[in-house]
């Protein structure tokens, strides 16, 4: 909606997504940076954001304190942690920001907390940014309306071993595309554990297995297993860029909106 560059502040500024956010900022004609925060006693406190993530410097000091940057930017970009995300939802309120959360492992006293911001404030809350696992999701659900009766469905990810949170965000809105289409509610029939003697598979469940280690960036296959035939829809992501150039997309178009909670489909167009 926003048709100038929109003003973008960049939580967690100095860790590895905060960094590839504002590298995807400043190659954008979308958005610009107007601040990046960081918790206190963060070493780069102070430091220049541009240099920072790499780039030419641009003015914008890595800050401790909110409140110094809030004429600087309208939409807060966040991939950090839920708690710093609650707590920073208050300011946004207050101050109209807009907000793009990418952070995962929300409990449900959190997730409480993000819709009744969205009430005041518009927010656009997703478990992946990049445009191919959107499209994913979207064959997920068609595959699942049609194999569901008679194949099993799994869902494995891998991660890097920084990755604090399991199963991923992204390999649970794989797993909530899939019982959609199915027609099942995931919190009725998600498998997370498998240990010891467990009986044989319950043909309705849908089962999660999660891999980290080394730098994986993000691999997520869902496989539909049948008797005699496999169907897997498989997504692996090479570079965080992805997820920063969705992130920013996801910022220029929800500036301006009316409060509400949006989805990366919303601002995909479907």
């Amino acid at each position: 909606m926003s048709q100038s560059p929109v003003r973008i502040a960049v939580l967690g500024a100095s860790g590895r997504m905060g960094r590839a956010v504002i590298q995807a900022a400043a190659a954008s004609s979308r958005a610009r940076l107007g601040a990046a925060l960081e918790r206190e006693g963060c070493p780069e406190a102070g430091q220049d954001a541009g240099q920072m993530a790499g780039l030419a410097a641009n003015g914008v000091k890595v800050l401790t304190q909110p409140a110094q940057a809030a004429a600087d930017f309208d939409v807060l970009i966040d991939f950090t942690r839920p708690e710093a995300t609650v707590a920073l939802l208050p300011f946004c309120i207050e101050h109209g920001k807009a907000v793009v959360i990418g952070t995962t492992g929300f409990t449900e006293a959190q997730q409480a907390a993000v819709e009744e911001a969205a009430r005041r404030i518009p927010v656009l809350k997703a478990g992946n940014f990049s445009i191919g696992v959107n499209l994913c999701l979207k064959l997920l659900e068609d595959a699942a309306r049609v194999l569901a009766e008679d194949f099993d469905i799994e869902v494995v990810e891998a991660h890097h071993r920084h990755k604090v949170d399991a199963p991923s965000g992204t390999a649970l809105m794989m797993g909530e595309a899939a019982a959609r289409g199915a027609g099942r509610d995931l919190k009725d029939c998600a498998v997370y554990e498998r240990y010891g003697h467990t009986g044989a598979r319950e043909r309705r469940t849908i089962g999660f297995s999660t891999v980290r280690g080394g730098d994986v960036v993000g691999d997520h296959t869902v496989m539909f297993l049948g008797e005699g035939e496999r169907v897997e829809i498989t997504h692996k992501a090479s570079s965080r860029t992805i997820f920063a150039k969705g992130a920013v997309h996801a910022a220029g178009w929800l500036a301006g909106r009316p409060a509400g909670l949006y989805s990366m489909r919303d601002a995909l167009g479907g």
